[in-house]
C-alpha cells in the first residue's frame, strides 16, 4: 500500500473519518491498528518484527529509568546495551546476513581458502531501518536522561508504528512526536489545508517528476552503447528523480500527519542549493543526518580531539550511513566519499575559515553547482547495481563523451518535467519558506499552480510505483 495509490486513498479515508470522531486514547488506539494493518498490507509476518522492537524498547525504557533512580547505574547501562544489541540483531540479520556472509567468502577466495558459504533466502521488511532507528532513539534518550519514560504502551506503540511515516520516515525523534501523541488533539481547518497541500505537492513530485524520470534513468542508466551526454543527462535525472521520489514522500507524510494535528519534522531542506558539503548534509535527509550526527558523530568525540580524530570521525559516520542505506558495497562506497567531502571540506574551513564565516565568499553560485555536481557523482555509486554499472557510467561521461538525440530529448523532458519544482525552490529559498507560493501575489500564483494542475492530469503516472527508500 503506498500513498499514491487508490487503494491507500480508501484507507486514508476510512481511518480519518474514525479518527476525527474519537478521543484522545481512541485515536492512538486508531493509530496503532490502523499502522499495522498498513505495515501487514505488503506482509503480515513482519508485523511481529515490528510489535519487537516496539516492546523491548519501551520496556528499556522503563527499567532504565527505574534502575537509574535507584541508583544502578550499571543496570540501566546493561538494560540500554541488550536492547540495542537485540534491535540491531533484528536489522543486521535481516538486512545483512547474506551480505557479509558473501564477502566473507570472497576474501577466503582471495587468499586461497574457497569455501561454499552459506546463504539464505532473507526478504527485507519494508521500513525496517526507520523504525528501528526510531525506536532506538527513544531508549538512548531515556538513558541518557534526555527524557522520561511513557508508561503509556499504547501512545509508544503508536510513535514507533505512526502510519505516515513509518516506512520511510521522517526519522523522529520520541521527544518531539511522542508529547504530540500524549497529548489532545484538536483538528482545525488551517491543519486540513495546509495537510491538503502539502499532500498535493509531494504527490506531484512524485507521480509527474520522480516517476517519469524513472523511466528516463531505467531506460539509460548503464545501457551499453548509450552516449556520453545520455549518460549525463542519466545521472542528472537520478539525482532529481531521488531528491523528488524521497522528498515528495516526506511531504505527503508531513501532510497526512499534519491532518491528524500531528507536526513531523520537515526532513528536506532544498539540498541542491547547499554551496558545501555540510550544509548539503543540513538540507538532505534531515532526519538521519541528525540521528547520525546525536548517536555516532559525536559520542565518538566529534570535532572535540583534534583535525585528525574529526576526520576519523567523519568517515566512520558516513560509512555506517551508507551501509544504512543497503547491504551493498556500492553504497558503503558512497558513504566513503560523502566522507571524504566532509573531511577535505572541515580541513580547509580549519585552515582558511577561522576569521569568517563558511558562506561570506563569494560566487555562491558556483559554490552550489560544485556541490551539486559533487552529489551527482555520489549518486553514480548509490543508483548502481555494482562497480561494473559505475564503470560504465563514468567512462561513458568522462573518456567517451558524445552528444545526441537522445541526450537532447532527455534534456527536453527534464526541462518540462522540473521547471516547476524549481520556480517553487527558488521562491523557498529566497523566502526561507515552505509555503513560499503561498505568498505570490494572485496572477503569478493562479499561473504556477495552473500549470501544476495541467502537467498533473497530463502526465501524472497512475502506475502506484513504490517509492525509492521503501528498499531501506
Amino acid at each position: 500500500m503506498v500513498f499514491n495509490s487508490l487503494v491507500f486513498l480508501v484507507f486514508f479515508v476510512v481511518v480519518y473519518g474514525m479518527y476525527r470522531v474519537l478521543p484522545r486514547r481512541g485515536q492512538n488506539a486508531l493509530i496503532v491498528i490502523s499502522s499495522y494493518f498498513f505495515y501487514g498490507w505488503w506482509d503480515w509476518r513482519f508485523a511481529s518484527l515490528l510489535a519487537v522492537t516496539s516492546l523491548c524498547s519501551w520496556l528499556s525504557g522503563l527499567h532504565i529509568d527505574r534502575y537509574q533512580q535507584q541508583g544502578r547505574a550499571r543496570a540501566a547501562w546493561w538494560v540500554s546495551f541488550a536492547n540495542i544489541a537485540l534491535n540491531l540483531g533484528i536489522l543486521g540479520f535481516f538486512k545483512y546476513f547474506n551480505f557479509f556472509v558473501e564477502s566473507f567468502g570472497d576474501v577466503l577466495s582471495a587468499v586461497g581458502l574457497g569455501v561454499s558459504m552459506p546463504m539464505l533466502r532473507i526478504v527485507l521488511p519494508v521500513g525496517i531501518s526507520f523504525y528501528t532507528f526510531q525506536a532506538l532513539s527513544y531508549s538512548i534518550d531515556v538513558y541518557r536522561g534526555e527524557m522520561k519514560p511513557t508508561r503509556d504502551w499504547v501512545a509508544f506503540f503508536a510513535f514507533v508504528s505512526f502510519f505516515p511515516q513509518l516506512v520511510a520516515g521522517p526519522i523522529e525523534r520520541a521527544r518531539n512526536l511522542l508529547p504530540q501523541i500524549e497529548r489532545d488533539r484538536v483538528i482545525g481547518s488551517e491543519d486540513v489545508w495546509e495537510g491538503l497541500r502539502l499532500v498535493f505537492w509531494g504527490l506531484f513530485k512524485k507521480v509527474v517528476v520522480a516517476d517519469n524520470l524513472a523511466v528516463l534513468v531505467d531506460g539509460t542508466f548503464a545501457v551499453e552503447g548509450m552516449s556520453g551526454g545520455a549518460a549525463l543527462m542519466s545521472v542528472y535525472a537520478f539525482a532529481f528523480q531521488i531528491f523528488c521520489d524521497f522528498s515528495g514522500y516526506s511531504d505527503m507524510a508531513r501532510g497526512l500527519a499534519r491532518m491528524m494535528d500531528i507536526d513531523l519534522m520537515v526532513n528536506f531542506r532544498n539540498p541542491y542549493f547547499a554551496k558545501n558539503p555540510k550544509e548539503f548534509w543540513a538540507r538532505w535527509h534531515i532526519s538521519l543526518s541528525t540521528w547520525l550526527k546525536d548517536y555516532i558523530y559525536i559520542p565518538l568525540g566529534g570535532n572535540r580531539r583534534g583535525a585528525r580524530r574529526q576526520v576519523a570521525n567523519l568517515w566512520t559516520t558516513m560509512l555506517l550511513g551508507g551501509l544504512w542505506h543497503g547491504a551493498a558495497w556500492t553504497f558503503v562506497i558512497w558513504g566513503a566519499f560523502h566522507g571524504a567531502l566532509l573531511s577535505i571540506y572541515h580541513l580547509w574551513s580549519r585552515r582558511f575559515l577561522v576569521k569568517r564565516a563558511p558562506d561570506s565568499g563569494r560566487w555562491p553560485w558556483s559554490r552550489r553547482i560544485l556541490m551539486f555536481h559533487l552529489a551527482c557523482l555520489g549518486w553514480v555509486f548509490f543508483r548502481a547495481k555494482g562497480m561494473g554499472e559505475v564503470s560504465t557510467v563514468l567512462s561513458q561521461i568522462f573518456t567517451h563523451f558524445s552528444w545526441d538525440l537522445h541526450a537532447s530529448n532527455m534534456l527536453t523532458a527534464m526541462i518540462l518535467l522540473c521547471t516547476p519544482l524549481w520556480l517553487i525552490q527558488l521562491l523557498q529559498e529566497r523566502t526561507g519558506r515552505t509555503d513560499a507560493a503561498a505568498f505570490l501575489s494572485l496572477v503569478p500564483r493562479a499561473a504556477l499552480y495552473a500549470l501544476m494542475a495541467v502537467m498533473f492530469l497530463a502526465l501524472a503516472n497512475t502506475g502506484g510505483g513504490a517509492f525509492i527508500y521503501f528498499q531501506f
